[in-house]
């Protein structure tokens, strides 16, 4: 058994406590750390019930993947963000059933935002109005003391919502609230311990009338969240929330919006996209993979694939078609760490409408086909039509239509 302490070797550990050189066990003091240069990526995914009159609409997953650089940093703390906000949503049922299949369908690109802010270390943001993103700011912030565990503390924070599609609302619309915090001690998060804390916060208002073809006459909401901070990084690790939000609108109706929602960091390591894409185009040539390139763009690396060929006005994928995407498919599982967007492009034929909602179609046939293959999981691709926005080719010439009727697939840095 091993010697108990001499009481001297005790001493300055009590004076330490009690004169506060030293924090009592089960403190901590939570503030953010922030470089130049640093960059990393969030992953949040939130689902959601949505009901129109106290009836079940429908039922949807949103996925943001979230891309943030820090691009300086203050004498007195204050980090300066650009970020890049890419949102993206599969329908899982409607009429309170879940749609067979769901669990292996990807998701359709939606909107993608950008956003500047800066923020300071306790989580303060000062941020331009004009910006949607991030929805919510100011949480989580800190008081800038040791907390004990269960110490509680508030703040002010609130919401900035994008409503211009569901209530044509022009602007980002602010809804405010005050968050009540208490400090829980640790936490365990996918097999890892980390201080944690809860947020939670209630909101009723009764908004002023804004121009749009309606607006909420009355908000009531509430959200309730568990966050894992990581002390080595600076910031949240992950957070869980239970969400609902109620509107009553100008017209009369009533929307309600209920669900969880949960998000976690991801290092974002530098991609050498010369080296891949070099790798990835002698792969291309070794295989003799026809009417087939390879790219560097801005959000990764591009495979393309030219002339990639359906049944005449459908997303009915020709036999032969399925040969080349197997080879695609091995290339892509030499990079599992990335994220992959599928996207459809067509030739100038027919409406605007139904060209984006072919092109639309054939990409979630590809990514669907991707998918079963095991290529990565529907949650880590992402489809998006482009229609005849995006040619490679004049449309004037038979030839020209056929390279603009592609598939295009990302190798996503971020």
């Amino acid at each position: 058994m091993k010697n108990k302490p001499a009481l001297k070797h005790l001493l300055p550990t009590a004076l330490g406590l009690l004169f506060g050189l030293f924090p009592p066990a089960g403190s901590e003091e939570f503030s953010y750390r922030q470089e130049a240069g640093d960059k990393y990526r969030i992953l949040s995914t939130v689902r959601e019930d949505v009901y129109i009159d106290y009836r079940l609409s429908h039922r949807a997953e949103i996925l943001n993947r979230i891309a943030v650089e820090v691009n300086d940093v203050t004498p007195d703390g204050m980090g300066l963000h650009r970020a890049v906000f890419q949102t993206s949503e599969r329908a899982t049922g409607a009429a309170g059933t879940v749609g067979r299949g769901s669990n292996t369908r990807s998701f359709q690109w939606a909107r993608e935002y950008e956003s500047e802010f800066e923020r300071d270390s306790l989580g303060y943001i000062t941020i331009d109005r004009k910006y949607y993103m991030p929805v919510v700011r100011n949480v989580p912030v800190f008081p800038g003391r040791d907390l004990q565990t269960g110490e509680k503390w508030s703040a002010e924070g609130h919401e900035m919502h994008d409503f211009r599609d569901s209530f044509g609302i022009a602007e980002p619309y602010r809804i405010p609230f005050t968050a009540d915090y208490v400090f829980l001690g640790e936490r365990r998060w996918k097999g890892k311990n980390y201080p944690a804390f809860s947020v939670s916060y209630r909101i009723f208002s009764e908004p002023q009338a804004v121009r749009g073809r309606v607006w909420p006459r009355r908000i009531i909401g509430a959200s309730d969240q568990t966050v894992y901070w990581d002390k080595a990084l600076g910031q949240p690790a992950a957070y869980q929330e239970q969400f609902r939000m109620v509107f009553t609108l100008s017209d009369g109706r009533t929307v309600e919006y209920r669900g969880s929602a949960e998000a976690e960091i991801i290092e974002s390591p530098e991609m050498d996209k010369e080296k891949i894409a070099e790798e990835i185009n002698d792969e291309i040539n070794r295989m003799n993979i026809p009417n087939a390139s390879v790219r560097v763009v801005e959000e990764g690396i591009t495979i393309s694939l030219e002339n990639i060929r359906f049944q005449a006005d459908t997303a009915v994928m020709l036999p032969g078609e399925r040969e080349k995407l197997d080879k695609i498919a091995g290339i892509l599982s030499r990079y599992p760490d990335r994220d992959i967007l599928v996207g459809g492009h067509t030739a100038l034929a027919g409406t605007a409408e139904g060209r984006m909602r072919l092109s639309t179609e054939r990409a979630a046939v590809v990514a669907e086909y991707l998918i079963a293959q095991k290529v990565r999981g529907p949650e880590r691709v992402v489809v998006r039509g482009y229609g005849a926005e995006q040619p490679v080719a004049d449309n004037s010439s038979e030839e020209g239509k056929s390279r603009n009727r592609r598939v295009e697939i990302t190798i996503l840095e971020n």
